[in-house]
């Protein structure tokens, strides 16, 4: 799963055993990627 780090903006992969902290700056906050899929939604 991708995310972001909201402190030096760089891409995260986090791994199952790492914990939630950005290997680059230590920072504990980490945006998640949202994808760029159009989604549509039927009205009936």
């Amino acid at each position: 799963m991708s995310y972001k780090c909201s402190r030096c903006k760089r891409d995260v992969e986090l791994d199952e055993y790492g914990g939630v902290r950005c290997p680059y700056c230590g920072h504990r906050v980490l945006l998640k990627e949202r994808s760029r899929d159009v989604k549509e939604v039927s009205v009936e």
